[in-house]
């Protein structure tokens, strides 16, 4: 018995540090890859301090640094835009605020009348969240520190941002890592919900056709953020000097999210096509589950096509979709069948946007669906004959 619980302590303190390596490897990782946004973050916060106050000579100066973190944001997009409503919202914000406090005087009520005001003319001029929340923020500052200087928190203003859109264009990330991290995590997991599916489609399982159809769901938002990671990419090559060269590549990278973001949707359609197929058809063709296999080699071939210079693996995958698919429905040609069939050449068609040239592939995916649609037709003509 002894020994036994020996052996249980030793298990249970391996776990436990195994637990507490893959915690601080992880935990390593994340501050790995947030040091260069935590940097830009410190550097801007000190700039703008030290222009607001050192320089320019104003003693409260604590709205340039606010600013400049606002302006720069960790995960910000339209940032030029950002900046501009930042500084106008704080106008409106001092201008309305400076204007009835001057009448009305300060109390509980009067500041929520300036906040309301600031933020309806805000509004009225056609801000943006951010022109909002800025326009009322600067009215309290406004309305609950009567006697400062309330004007220089319109040069802050200025300050901070111009502070945080520097040391963007300066000490940018790299847009074209940023963009690979972020489409990853799509790819791995667009790949992973079309084996679900196919799966599905094999085993026959209407409850594993559900959980793909909720996984393909999941991976709409990751499409998206990686659109916007290469928005942002793209808005930092073309301010950032060092990343000019990076636009063409990250254009393509936008190009081939647009199509892919369709291959996502279509790869939903499918989820619901196959789940109406199992549900309905119990003898459904084998080359239906190969063929969606194929659309998650494709996928995965994908990720490495943007990047490397050999593109056909994508094209061969989706080639190979399309002709086991015109296969299946060659042996089933039933409704839920032809659905899925119809999803599959869809999908492969969206998941050719990695082609050197896309018409050639997509000639060849016609192609590949013609031959199928004859060699069904002059199977039909022989069974007419035999019957005759």
């Amino acid at each position: 018995m002894r020994g036994l619980s020996r052996d249980f302590q030793r298990s249970a303190r391996g776990h436990a540090f195994a637990f507490v390596r893959k915690t601080a490897r992880t935990r390593l990782r994340s501050l790995l890859e947030d040091a260069l946004p935590m940097g830009q973050a410190a550097i801007a916060a000190g700039v703008a301090w030290y222009l607001a106050h050192n320089v320019i000579g104003h003693e409260r100066a604590f709205f340039a640094p606010i600013a400049a973190l606002i302006a720069l944001g960790v995960a910000a997009t339209d940032r030029m835009r950002r900046v501009v409503e930042l500084t106008f919202g704080v106008a409106v914000g001092i201008g309305i605020g400076d204007l009835l406090i001057a009448g009305i005087g300060s109390g509980a009520w009067q500041l929520g009348v300036v906040v309301f005001l600031a933020m309806t003319a805000a509004v009225i001029l056609g801000g943006g969240p951010l022109f909002v929340s800025q326009a009322a923020a600067s009215a309290v500052l406004v309305a609950t520190l009567v006697g400062g200087h309330n004007g220089s928190r319109f040069v802050d203003a200025l300050v901070g941002g111009a502070v945080g859109l520097g040391v963007l264009i300066v000490v940018p990330a790299n847009p074209v890592r940023v963009a690979r991290r972020v489409g990853a995590a799509f790819f791995v997991e667009l790949a992973a919900a079309l084996d679900d599916i196919a799966a599905a489609l094999e085993e026959r399982d209407v409850a594993s056709a559900r959980e793909a159809l909720a996984r393909t769901r999941a991976v709409e938002p990751l499409v998206g953020r990686w659109r916007e990671a290469l928005n942002v990419g793209s808005e930092t090559a073309l301010l950032s000097p060092p990343y000019w060269r990076a636009r063409s590549q990250l254009a393509q990278y936008s190009r081939a999210a647009a199509e892919l973001e369709l291959a996502t949707r279509n790869a939903r359609a499918l989820a619901r096509a196959a789940i109406r197929a199992v549900e309905l058809d119990s003898n459904l063709p084998a080359e239906l589950p190969a063929a969606v296999s194929e659309l998650a080699a494709a996928v995965r071939a994908s990720d490495d096509a943007l990047e490397g210079p050999d593109r056909s693996r994508p094209i061969g995958s989706a080639l190979r979709a399309t002709a086991l698919a015109s296969r299946a429905l060659e042996r089933d040609r039933e409704l839920p069948t032809a659905h899925v069939v119809g999803q599959i050449r869809s999908t492969a068609t969206d998941l050719l946007p990695c082609a050197r040239d896309r018409a050639d592939a997509c000639r060849r995916a016609r192609s590949t669906r013609g031959r199928a649609a004859t060699r069904m037709t002059s199977a039909t003509a022989a069974q007419l004959a035999a019957a005759t």
